[in-house]
Parts: structure tokens; C-alpha cells; sequence
């Protein structure tokens, strides 16, 4: 008898994960280099351009400090962009659900971080907002094999408030209109950071109810 001719089963090919739709609506999977990924990666690459124009001023509040709040408050419109264009055409990818709060939270924290080497803005208020979002975000990832959990509309509006916040505080308005603004500015912060905890331990006793009920369903 001859030698039977040995099988060779052809591993599957990998997937490029950069193929696929980048900018036009569909139905077909989107590339993960989609035009609503680049705009989130450069979000995040212009975080620390930001943060060091703004320690480069030094709380000179000069054309380089209003050159750093562009750049903040650029990114954070960006934000709403991004979205909409994963949403509206269609481009929502797993990179892109990963990136996009990373990207927030880069910026925000970034912008908190140095606000408070300047001395504008006190240490415990940045801590305490920090600790809300990488935990809250890595609790997000850690179950994320198991469900996944979508911003809240009070997360969404904790959002908004602290990028107003923020803003408020990187633009050097009271040198423009006087003093009386700041008093404005801490109005926000402090509802900022009012909602930043109220939303945590709302998301945090959520998690546990769901998880409550799934245990007893089982």
C-alpha cells in the first residue's frame, strides 16, 4: 500500500483588526482605525501637550495658560464628536468602548493633577475625585467578561459638570471680569464634586442589587 498523503490543516487566518469601514455608514464590521477611534487617541495625546502648557505658565495666567484651556476644552468637545460619529455611523468598536473613558479620565485627571501642583485647587478635592474614577472605571473592566455596564444619565451629567468645572478654572476669567467669578467657579466645583461622589456610591449600589438578584435568580 502507498503512503498516505498527510493532512495538513491550514491554521485560520487572523483577522487585520485595522480593516474594515473607517469613516462611511454600514453593516460590515468597522475598523478599529475608525475616524471616531483616531479623534479618542488624540484625545488622549493631547493631555499631556495640555498639562504641560499649563505648568509652563507656572499661574502666570498668560497666553500660554489660555493656550492650555483651548487645548482642554477642545478635547472635552471632541468627546461628544467621537460618539456621535460611533454611534451615527455605525463604528462602535470593543477598542473604542475601551478608549473613550480613558480618554476622559486622562484629560480630567490631568488637568486636577495640575491645578493642584499650581496651588489653585486642593489636593483632597483631586484625590477624592481620582479615586472615584479609575475605581469605578476598573470595577467597569473587571466585569466587563460578564456584562457590561453603560454610563448612568447622573454619570453622564457628573461628567459635564466637571469638565464646566474645570474649564471655569483653567480660563482666567476673574482677571478679565474681577473677582467676583470665582465665586461662580467654586459654585460649580463643589457641585461637580457633589454629583462625582453621589454617582459613585449610586454605581456602586447598583452593582450590588443586580448582583443580588442575579445570585438569587440562580
Amino acid at each position: 500500500m502507498g503512503a498516505q498523503p498527510v493532512s495538513q490543516s491550514t491554521p485560520p487566518s487572523r483577522t487585520n483588526p485595522l480593516r474594515g469601514r473607517v469613516i462611511r455608514h454600514g453593516d460590515t464590521p468597522a475598523s478599529n482605525g475608525n475616524i471616531a477611534n483616531i479623534i479618542t487617541v488624540a484625545r488622549i495625546l493631547l493631555a499631556p501637550l495640555f498639562v504641560w502648557l499649563l505648568l509652563l505658565d507656572a499661574g502666570e495666567m498668560g497666553v500660554v495658560r489660555y493656550l492650555a484651556a483651548g487645548l482642554f476644552i477642545l478635547a472635552i468637545v471632541t468627546d461628544s464628536l467621537d460618539g456621535y460619529l460611533a454611534r451615527d455611523r455605525n463604528l462602535v468598536t470593543n477598542v473604542g468602548i475601551i478608549l473613550d473613558p480613558i480618554a476622559d479620565k486622562v484629560l480630567i485627571g490631568g488637568a486636577l493633577v495640575a491645578l493642584s501642583i499650581l496651588g489653585e485647587l486642593p489636593w483632597w478635592i483631586t484625590v477624592l475625585i481620582l479615586v472615584r474614577e479609575f475605581g469605578i472605571t476598573a470595577f467597569r473592566f473587571a466585569v466587563l467578561s460578564k456584562r457590561v455596564i453603560p454610563a448612568s444619565r447622573g454619570g453622564k451629567l457628573k461628567t459635564i459638570v466637571q469638565a464646566v468645572a474645570i474649564s471655569m478654572f483653567l480660563v482666567p476669567l476673574f482677571t478679565v471680569v474681577g473677582p467676583w467669578v470665582l465665586w461662580l467657579n467654586w459654585s460649580v466645583m463643589a457641585i461637580a464634586v457633589v454629583l462625582t461622589v453621589f454617582t459613585g456610591l449610586d454605581y456602586l449600589w447598583q452593582a450590588w442589587r443586580h448582583n443580588r438578584k442575579s445570585n438569587s435568580g440562580a
